[in-house]
């Protein structure tokens, strides 16, 4: 029953409503895979089997009565263990939250109910969307199935690694700083930072609330904009009227300052964005410069923000349950004791400068590509190397400005680990970024890989 593992979201309704296949099976296909293999990535906190069933045989007598709920109607799916189910624990992958019980779901996970998806399990993460790979925490962290010595990235790392592994065709996570975008890059997924405020964060442990998004990571750019739009309760066609449509006259920025300038990036990364560009002009593109404020200015207004933010939620456990945390989390998290209201006001001010700048240069351009990572995955047993890669990244900009920011494959290095970037527009454009990404990716292939 592999072959199932890597089926589509739109092939799987397709079999689902010609009688092919049916919820159920899927959902049992896939249930076997994540019990045979999962003890070797550790993808779930919660397997969540008996829902999932009784989810999957419901959705199948619907369709069987010609109940349509649409493209996600059976379709299985895993969620980040930070967003409440009603009558299951959230636990952030803390023994802080290790007994919490929500007494209610998550908006999202109605909206997810009512597209008739089939909730398979709550995935790992690191402890509250923070800190790191850890292993003193209750749950072993994560690993990357192209290669299970490595990171997946984080702090969505059971949802990207899931998706990888086959156990899911889509997952949902959290990011706040790239936390979508990085196990994505990681692990040769699509992974959507969508338009802040547009996927509900109800019922959605907070880390930083003026940067928190919630949204979708898949192995297809297809699959990731029916997730989305059943996420904010959009029809289907929204995000995939135009998303064949060809790319001559689009206008993209490269934001080559990011990775030439700013930081020095790894050089398969660089190659892997430069044969991208290239491959964006033969699709019609305009493909041009563009220049945003340093890196390091983006990611300093946005540390301060989020770690005034994080300690704000996290102050009382801090002081009462210190021990309770990991080692990573408790340092992360406690890193804005010291800043004060002044510093984070400051930040604020700071933000909006940048953000301005931003939508200055979307004036002159329809999207922009830059990286995601500046780095490829590197090594779990290597927690040094791990901790410089959380500080060499281009997601913060995207985050500050609450745009949609898109993690896409670019290839694969020699030794076999994903390489990516990043496409990113205006507020509200998931639609343009999807057409971008559909077309690169079915002129290169990259998405039609597996671990």
């Amino acid at each position: 029953m592999d072959d199932l593992a890597w089926l589509g979201i739109a092939e799987a309704g397709r079999r689902f409503r010609s009688g092919e296949l049916t919820p159920a099976a899927l959902a049992r296909a896939l249930l076997e895979r994540i019990e045979r293999l999962d003890p070797q990535y550790n993808t779930f906190l919660r397997v969540t089997a008996d829902r999932a069933l009784a989810q999957a045989e419901q959705a199948g007598k619907e369709l069987a009565q010609h109940i349509d709920r649409g493209p996600l109607h059976g379709i299985p799916y895993a969620l980040k263990d930070i967003v409440d189910v009603a009558g299951l624990p959230t636990t952030c992958h803390s023994k802080i939250l290790a007994a919490n019980v929500a007494v209610r779901d998550a908006a999202l996970v109605t909206r997810m109910d009512t597209a008739g998806a089939v909730m398979i399990g709550k995935t790992a993460l690191h402890e509250f969307a923070s800190g790191g790979p850890a292993h003193d925490l209750p749950w072993p962290p994560a690993r990357n199935p192209w290669n299970r010595d490595f990171h997946p990235g984080g702090s969505s790392s059971g949802s990207g690694a899931a998706v990888a592994a086959g156990f899911v065709p889509g997952a949902v996570g959290t990011d706040t700083a790239g936390s979508i975008r990085n196990p994505a890059t990681c692990c040769g997924l699509i992974g959507m930072k969508p338009t802040y405020g547009l996927v509900g964060t109800e019922g959605v442990f907070p880390l930083a609330p003026s940067l928190d998004h919630a949204g979708p990571i898949t192995r297809t750019v297809e699959d990731n904009a029916l997730i989305l739009a059943a996420l904010c309760g959009r029809p289907a066609a929204f995000y995939l009227a135009a998303m064949r449509e060809p790319l001559r006259g689009i206008r993209l920025g490269v934001i080559e300052n990011f990775y030439t300038e700013d930081a020095a990036a790894d050089a398969r990364m660089v190659a892997a964005i430069e044969a991208a560009v290239l491959v964006f002009r033969e699709l019609g593109a305009d493909v041009q410069p563009v220049r945003l404020p340093p890196l390091s200015d983006w990611n300093a207004c946005g540390r301060t923000i989020q770690q005034f933010e994080q300690y704000a939620v996290h102050r009382d456990w801090l002081r009462t349950r210190p021990g309770d945390y990991c080692v990573l989390s408790r340092a992360k998290l406690g890193a804005g004791e010291s800043l004060t209201r002044d510093e984070y006001e400051r930040a604020l001010q700071e933000r909006q400068g940048l953000v301005e700048a931003y939508m200055n240069q979307m004036h002159r351009v329809d999207a922009m590509i830059t990286l995601s990572g500046l780095d490829l995955p590197c090594r779990l047993d290597d927690p040094q190397r791990i901790s410089s890669t959380y500080m060499r990244h281009a997601r913060m900009p995207f985050s500050l400005a609450g745009v949609p920011a898109m993690a896409v494959p670019t290839g694969f290095s020699d030794d076999g680990l994903p390489l990516g970037m990043q496409l990113a527009g205006a507020p509200m454009r998931e639609p343009l970024l999807y057409r971008i990404a559909w077309a690169y990716c079915n002129a290169t292939g990259w998405t039609d890989r597996h671990a």
